[in-house]
């Protein structure tokens, strides 16, 4: 193994030494204009907690999938063996690569190029590339076109941290053989995946099409519309959102850009427009706090105990980072923190040893034992381990927080720099031929302030003009901005984006300050969930883990080992419903700053913590192994024997939660 890693850095350090970094790809004509561009893999940095949390990843499932599963292994068929040729190689890739670059790991890079360097010497002369061979054979899934959509994504971003111009080359050739081969093996011929998912195909056309300008893509682009599922229909006119079990849950997640990026070659609105309605019909239908959905792989109503996919979590938040980057549509990035924040870290252990297949928002215990859930897969959907569930999460999760990260920062059109998705971080950049560095200095979403200090690197700049943009979240009741400890008007906020234009020097430093204030939204037949900026809140439970060593049968479903979680923390409570008067929240529920540490994500860790007061309900218990069904509404309030004595109650934030109850009774 570590002579092959010496073999492949060496690979990587002639091709990074004639290469280049790309410049930023905008739309060119005749597609319609884009203001924000991706800066360079690399460029970003993650510090303090998002660092901590991605080195966690490194050191754990991320770094050593190969190791951990041997299906992504050896004898991975995208590798040239005779293991599996389908999505799960690529979707770990797809995660690792983006993960090696951001934190410089040698080892992880020399893994990931292996792959690429595979993927690149399997293309044929037809273009046909990958395991398998141009098949007619409608069983040979390794023929199938989904899988190569997840491997056109690990090139675009090999090529967005080289600059390495073979992707361009294996693209065009590739395109080429979808145009002659797609009207007679549409994107369903192998399996329906491709049809479900064939925006993320349409994606990287439109990207190449970006760099080429060659117009035969935009013929392809055209072609893969009308064989991709109609994503628009889905989210307008049709019935899907309104029906149960209409829709896979991840392919909706996926779905979700389809229209917006073939909206960037039709120039029609209600492309652009579909998305919105989905979400405003998703928040009444089968809407999650999170701001995802009921889907234990088939879509329900959004009841409590009603499972969410780790996918759907994963693949939403990458359609909505390329959903804003085409639309400049703030809304977007609002929704990708509250999913980032709220959903992501609670379905991953601290040690990044294990994940959860589906979590609840009302999940009180999580053991290996039968849930009301459409595909159950032997009971081990709810239990952390490395294969519960079905595997596809666990080579799919690692593109979540490399791909966050490389959003939180962009190039602007105008040559100026946008901070517009808050972690801590460092951007080092160039803004024509001089070297900026902009530290981001933040404990966010713990903490409402985020400060940026500037800086040039080559000490013979010191100072640059251009235009730096930043975002107002809309939970934010207004917001403060200091330059250098005085208090500075930006640009008007238009779409929920200033903008500071001025001459900056060595050492500036901008301080944005946010106003948030405790709020209350219903959810599933009226329940209360409290919020506070981009975080949701959740009942504080005692978590007691308990590591199963798995033999075996059990080695197949679960893995070597799978973990349950239970809690002697009493959870059937109630609010009251005078508490939730929006003039009464603040004097009922008590906002505390705890120490921000490095490791947030966790119930003895939370930074933040609200403190209440809720009331017992004695007969709402457990069933059928979950949260009891009940009525979160009731038109008779403070009924006895319904509501028993009060109790205080600690809130916190809903990702530092394994076991919660977050929708709550109002009563």
């Amino acid at each position: 193994m570590l002579r092959q890693i010496f073999l492949y850095l060496t690979i990587l350090t002639t091709y990074c030494a004639t290469a280049q970094t790309p410049n930023p790809i905008y739309n060119r004509t005749p597609l319609t204009p884009t203001h924000y561009a991706q800066l360079p893999l690399g460029e970003i940095k993650p510090t303090g907690w998002l660092k901590a949390q991605m080195q966690s990843l490194l050191d754990g499932v991320t770094g050593h999938l190969d190791e951990l599963y041997p299906l992504v292994g050896e004898d991975n068929a995208w590798l040239g063996g005779n293991g599996d040729a389908w999505e799960r190689g690529p979707y770990w890739i797809d995660g690792a690569l983006p993960m090696a670059y951001i934190m410089g790991d040698d080892a992880l890079k020399a893994k990931a190029l292996r792959w690429v360097e595979a993927i690149l010497a399997s293309q044929q002369p037809s273009g046909y590339f990958g395991p398998g061979s141009d098949s007619t054979d409608h069983h040979n899934v390794a023929s199938d076109w989904w899988p190569r959509m997840v491997a056109l994504k690990i090139m675009q971003q090999y090529y967005m941290a080289t600059g390495d111009k073979r992707v361009i080359d294996f693209m065009e050739s590739y395109f080429a053989y979808q145009l002659r081969t797609l009207p007679d093996r549409p994107l369903d011929y192998w399996s329906f995946w491709g049809k479900e998912r064939g925006g993320d195909n349409l994606l990287i056309v439109l990207w190449l099409y970006n760099i080429t300008g060659n117009s035969h893509l935009l013929t392809l682009g055209n072609l893969l519309h009308q064989l991709t599922a109609d994503w628009t229909a889905r989210f307008t006119t049709d019935d899907h959102l309104f029906r149960q079990n209409s829709l896979h849950c991840v392919n909706l997640a996926q779905g979700f850009k389809a229209p917006v990026v073939y909206y960037q070659q039709s120039h029609d609105a209600q492309h652009l427009n579909a998305p919105k309605e989905a979400l405003r019909r998703i928040r009444h239908t089968i809407g999650f706090p999170t701001g995802l959905w009921a889907g234990d792989e088939l879509i329900h109503f959004g009841e409590p105990t009603r499972g969410s996919e780790l996918c759907t979590t994963i693949e939403m938040m990458y359609s909505l980072e390329e959903m804003f980057r085409i639309t400049s549509d703030n809304s977007y990035l609002d929704l990708l923190e509250r999913i980032t924040y709220n959903a992501l870290p609670t379905q991953i252990t601290d040690q990044a040893d294990a994940r959860q297949y589906y979590h609840q928002m009302n999940q009180v215990n999580i053991t290996r034992s039968w849930h009301n859930f459409s595909s159950p897969h032997g009971d081990t959907d709810l239990i952390y381990g490395l294969l519960s569930g079905y595997p596809c999460c666990t080579c799919n999760m690692h593109q979540a927080w490399p791909k966050f990260t490389q959003n939180l920062w962009y190039k602007s059109s105008d040559g100026g720099i946008a901070a517009l998705v808050y972690a801590p971080s460092t951007l080092n950049t160039t803004i024509g031929d001089v070297a900026v560095c902009i530290d981001e200095q933040t404990q966010y979403p713990f903490r409402e302030e985020v400060s940026f200090v500037v800086s040039f690197p080559d000490n013979a700049t010191t100072k640059l003009r251009f235009p730096f943009e930043l975002r107002i979240p809309a939970w934010s009741d207004g917001y403060t901005l200091t330059l250098n400890g005085k208090h500075i008007e930006a640009s008007k906020a238009e779409g929920g984006i200033i903008t500071i234009d001025r001459k900056w020097h060595n050492g500036d430093t901008i301080r944005l300050h946010f106003n948030a204030h405790v709020a209350c939204t219903r959810w599933w037949d009226d329940a209360a969930v409290i919020e506070r900026g981009p975080l949701i809140y959740s009942l504080k439970m005692e978590e007691h883990w308990h590591k199963h060593i798995c033999e075996g049968a059990d080695l197949e479903a679960c893995g070597p080992y799978y973990y349950e979680v239970t809690s002697p923390t009493p959870w059937n409570v109630a609010l009251h419903h005078r508490h939730l008067h929006p003039e009464s929240l603040a004097e009922h529920f008590i906002v505390t700053m705890n120490e921000c540490s490095n490791t947030p994500w966790s119930v003895s860790n939370a930074p933040i913590q609200i403190k209440g007061k809720a009331r017992i309900l004695p007969h709402w218990s457990i069933s059928r192994n979950a949260v009891g069904s009940f009525n979160y509404m009731s038109q008779q309030l403070d009924t006895e024997p319904e509501v028993a004595e009060w109790v205080d109650i600690e809130l916190i934030p809903f990702g530092c939660t394994t076991l919660r109850i977050t929708e709550f009774p109002v009563r």
